[in-house]
């Protein structure tokens, strides 16, 4: 194997075909031949499919992405960037739907409908056996309820867990939007179906079928007396909004419905302005801001026996990496849980040409305080004013260590409005303190959360 250990520029060279007689390879300087070109037929043929591939998402965008996301459906990774690369088109993706969504993503009305083969825990023969229940005589049949779900698809084909994946993934939203209640009423509703599916295969008939209808024989009056049978469990809650969107992660890998960071997106873009695809856009050693969530925490032990970490952590662009060595997990340690959104102070680095960030400090979220200072247009261009206005600053950093609460500046004039981003030189150790500094020197100044 050949590694690269140096470029240099050389100036522009004649490069030969493969397909001709002779000069088969690139020569270039010093009689150094470079001999791993492509022939025309390889260069023609790789041109073409680029050609198609741009044609294609040029013109049908919306299939292309569904067919895209539909190749990869077993990569996650892969996924989550098709679903990025949509949401910058302006493609809606729409959530698992047990009436509508079929094998694969399909595009319906403008939109992309997630496909079942990208759900954790549902098989091939579970979603056959959805498509197949859900159509009768060529016409599709919607599903009514979980009751009457269970007791129209083949059983030996789910078990609970894959029942409960479709719940907790939002399939059955559009028949009852509360997942909690679906799952209390599974507990019930899959025996009974059960039963009804041993009492079919015996040849018996259930109390309810002699009497559904009253004698009525309209098949669609029978069926709805026959899942109207099945019972229920005593009324209860949904889900809270963030558990539910954990619920979606575990099942496709990824947040779809919505993203804990997207309420916060535009008071934590003064924060932190860079996002982690932009990482390796940065220079070495360039320190930044980010505000992520923790996926999944691997703990270290070094050769000296120090505990540090390597965590996986995303925003609302990636996912990727991040080091903590030891003297920093000294002190984070205890926001290292997975799930938890944090601000992140870190250091770009780059090794074996690739891009991480060294994690210098950390802080939960919604622990995260402001300090807002309103500015005139007179005291912002002052110098006598951002001098007292520094002085004041810097006497609440004090431990250099410790100067967690950035400072933000408010400049009002009328309907012109501009934020100014203080130096972390000049972030403080106690908001509240900060604040009545700031005020008792007749600056308007408050406190503002991060997550308000």
């Amino acid at each position: 194997m050949v590694k690269i250990i140096s470029r240099q520029y050389i100036g522009t060279e004649n490069v030969y075909d493969i397909g001709v007689e002779k000069d088969h390879n690139f020569v270039i300087k010093n009689g150094f031949v470079a001999s791993n070109c492509f022939n025309k037929s390889h260069s023609t043929a790789y041109g073409y499919v680029t050609y198609q591939t741009a044609y294609l998402k040029a013109n049908y965008p919306l299939e292309y992405m569904a067919a895209l996301l539909t190749a990869n459906s077993g990569d996650t990774d892969k996924v989550k960037k098709y679903l990025d690369n949509c949401e910058k088109m302006g493609i809606t993706i729409l959530p698992p739907d047990i009436n509508h969504s079929g094998l694969d993503f399909t595009p319906v009305d403008g939109k992309i409908l997630f496909g079942f083969s990208a759900v954790r825990n549902v098989g091939e023969n579970a979603i056959a056996c959805i498509l197949e229940a859900r159509m009768e005589n060529g016409t599709l049949k919607e599903f009514q309820s979980l009751g009457d779900f269970c007791d129209r698809v083949d059983l030996k084909a789910f078990n609970k867990r894959t029942l409960e994946s479709l719940i907790c993934c939002g399939a059955f939203d559009k028949i009852n939007p509360n997942r909690q209640q679906l799952m209390h009423d599974l507990e019930l509703v899959y025996e009974w179906a059960q039963s009804r599916a041993k009492d079919r295969a015996s040849g018996q008939k259930n109390l309810f079928d002699l009497l559904g209808g009253s004698g009525i024989s309209n098949n669609n009056q029978t069926s709805k007396n026959n899942f109207e049978s099945a019972p229920k469990a005593p009324p209860v809650h949904d889900f809270p909004p963030q558990e539910k969107l954990k619920m979606e992660k575990e099942l496709l890998g990824f947040y779809l419905s919505d993203h804990p960071l997207k309420s916060i997106k535009q008071s934590s873009s003064v924060l932190a302005p860079i996002n982690l695809s932009q990482l390796g856009e940065q220079k070495t050693d360039t320190v930044i801001c980010v505000i992520v969530m923790l996926n999944h925490v691997k703990k270290v032990v070094t050769k000296k026996g120090e505990q540090m970490a390597i965590l996986n952590i995303e925003d609302l662009s990636t996912a990727l990496e991040a080091v903590v060595f030891p003297k920093t997990y000294e002190r984070i340690s205890d926001y290292l849980n997975i799930d938890t959104q944090l601000i992140i102070w870190g250091k770009v680095e780059r090794r074996d040409e690739q891009t991480q960030l060294i994690v210098e400090d950390a802080e939960k979220v919604d622990q995260v305080t402001m300090v807002l200072v309103e500015l005139t247009p007179q005291q912002a261009t002052a110098i006598e004013e951002q001098n007292r206005l520094n002085n004041i600053l810097q006497s609440q950093a004090k431990d250099k260590d410790n100067r967690k609460v950035p400072v933000i500046g408010i400049v009002q004039a009328g309907n012109y409005r501009e934020v100014v981003k203080f130096g972390r030189q000049f972030w403080v150790q106690d908001s509240a303190i900060a604040v009545q500094a700031l005020q008792n020197a007749h600056f308007r100044a408050n406190i503002k959360h991060l997550t308000q």
